[in-house]
């Protein structure tokens, strides 16, 4: 007997109907989830990296279960570029973010972000928390919450329980940014009762270490930062026990990162390893080994590509990292980085002190492209010149110090071109080797290799007439808006994004 055609067409166009729905359901049910953790302004400061003044049992119960990266990096030590790196997987002179989004700094047009991407593979994503880049619109989440900056630390129950809401709300796979204000000044000793039991300076034995002096006004701020980080893994255990009780917590990745170093003096806006170096950890429930810890060099670059090939999606060859989970099950890659970049151009225009650094398995150079002027943020930091660097070190404090430490504060206010430090013998910075006749030669690699990289990602300030340009641009708006007024007026725009673009 014959069939009609009709029949036919209809029975094939069902079929194809129901495949569309087997496979989107796969995607559904198999693709795993992705559960990312940021925090603010903190170093890898907790108790699973071997800092005994904090109690985070959450965050270090997460290190038993996966992966901890003993060298992880973020390549500029301020937030709204360390967080477009993480949307875009390029660095921030690749994707024009190259300072705060509060100051109107922006990315350039074309970017394709991270919620892009996964939108596109089938995600539900969304995003708890600040964004803090320019311009929102690219930025695409399904869901959003609490999009506040929340310095006061109010309500931080309200992260989990938004989190939980999203993650129940869809039977998709899930993308969700979980972004937490601790440690961002001003410093709460307690909040809400979180933590239960703070310190006080006084508990302590020394400021930060990297900080080098060290008083009773020191030591208040880094017992308050420790609390700060104590109350972080209070809320972290919140958004956890949320997902477990999702049940879906057996078919979550979940990565925790702090966005870049403290805001103490040579942390947070400098190349410093305390600006630089955060704590990230990753669990991923498929893989068997638990409690690794990764001494690969690595960095906020390849989160992006770790992102896409959990979701299955071809990463782009024009990103510049690599995607992290080969890396979980705890063994050396060969060939995986030799370096890790950083770059940096002062978060607003009066802050403006461009510097690019390279760091090796040991030796670590920074290049000051403004050498022979002072470096703003040293006084920021010292003067207090608001709430934000109220723990900068004081000339006082600096003076009581050693006589490295002294010579360390002279070289971060005025800084000659190349700053070179042996991070095995010194960890915290504090000799720089650059001038040293027996380093010449180790010297000269390291410059190399950060010319190579200037070149390859098109760095715009390693043209010297694009680097005369934005010097201009600065001079001009320092001159015309005084005290960053600008960042208050609505019409005003930068024009780099107009001539740093690669001809």
């Amino acid at each position: 007997m014959k069939i009609p055609i009709i029949k036919l067409i209809t029975f094939f166009v069902f079929s194809l109907f129901l495949l569309g729905c087997n496979s989107s359901k796969k995607l559904e049910t198999n693709s795993p989830n992705i559960l990312l953790i940021v925090s603010e302004d903190n170093g890898p400061d907790l108790g699973c990296y071997g800092v005994k003044e904090v109690s985070t049992p959450n965050l270090d119960n997460l290190a038993q279960e996966g992966v901890l990266f003993e060298r992880a990096f973020v390549p500029y030590s301020v937030c709204s570029p360390s967080r477009a790196v993480i949307f875009t997987g390029l660095y921030p002179h690749q994707n024009g973010h190259i300072g705060l989004a509060t100051h109107k700094f922006t990315m350039y047009n074309n970017i394709k972000t991270l919620p892009k991407y996964l939108n596109e593979a089938g995600y539900s994503t969304g995003i708890i928390g600040k964004l803090h880049v320019n311009p929102e619109k690219e930025f695409p989440f399904d869901f959003n919450a609490i999009p506040g900056s929340n310095f006061g630390k109010k309500n931080l129950k309200k992260y989990a329980e938004e989190a939980s809401n999203f993650i129940k709300g869809s039977d998709k796979p899930f993308f969700l940014m979980v972004n937490y204000p601790d440690a961002h000044f001003p410093l709460q000793k307690q909040v809400e009762g979180m933590p239960k039991n703070p310190m006080d300076g006084a508990d302590l034995e020394g400021s930060l270490p990297f900080v080098g002096a060290d008083s009773e006004r020191i030591r208040e701020y880094t017992a308050n930062y420790y609390n700060s980080m104590n109350r972080l893994d209070e809320s972290v255990g919140m958004l956890l026990n949320e997902l477990q009780g999702s049940g879906k917590a057996d078919n979550t990745i979940i990565i925790y990162l702090g966005d870049h170093g403290a805001q103490f003096s040579r942390g947070k806006c400098s190349n410093y390893e305390a600006g630089l170096r955060i704590p990230l950890i990753i669990k991923d429930p498929t893989v068997k080994g638990k409690g690794v810890r990764q001494n690969e060099l690595v960095n906020s670059i390849d989160l992006l590509p770790t992102f896409l090939d959990i979701a299955q999606v071809h990463s782009p060859k024009t990103l510049p990292g690599k995607s992290l989970l080969p890396l979980l099950e705890g063994a050396h890659m060969k060939n995986f980085r030799e370096y890790v970049f950083a770059g940096g151009n002062g978060s607003t225009s009066l802050l403006y002190y461009p510097r690019r650094s390279v760091r090796g398995d040991r030796y670590k150079l920074i290049l000051n492209m403004l050498h022979g002027k002072e470096n703003p943020h040293y006084a920021f930091y010292e003067t207090h010149v608001n709430g934000h660097f109220d723990a900068g070190t004081e000339e006082a404090e600096i003076n009581n110090a050693s006589t490295e430490v002294i010579n360390a504060y002279k070289i971060w206010k005025n800084p000659p071109k190349y700053e070179l430090y042996d991070l095995q013998n010194d960890p915290y910075e504090f000799n720089n080797l650059s001038e040293d006749m027996v380093y010449q030669g180790i010297l000269g690699r390291m410059i190399a290799a950060l010319e190579t990289w200037q070149a390859e990602t098109n760095d715009p300030l390693a043209d010297p007439i694009k680097f005369a340009r934005f010097n201009k641009e600065i001079d001009s708006i320092n001159k015309h808006f005084p005290n960053h007024s600008y960042s208050k007026n609505k019409d005003f725009k930068w024009s780099y994004p107009e001539y740093f673009i690669p001809n």
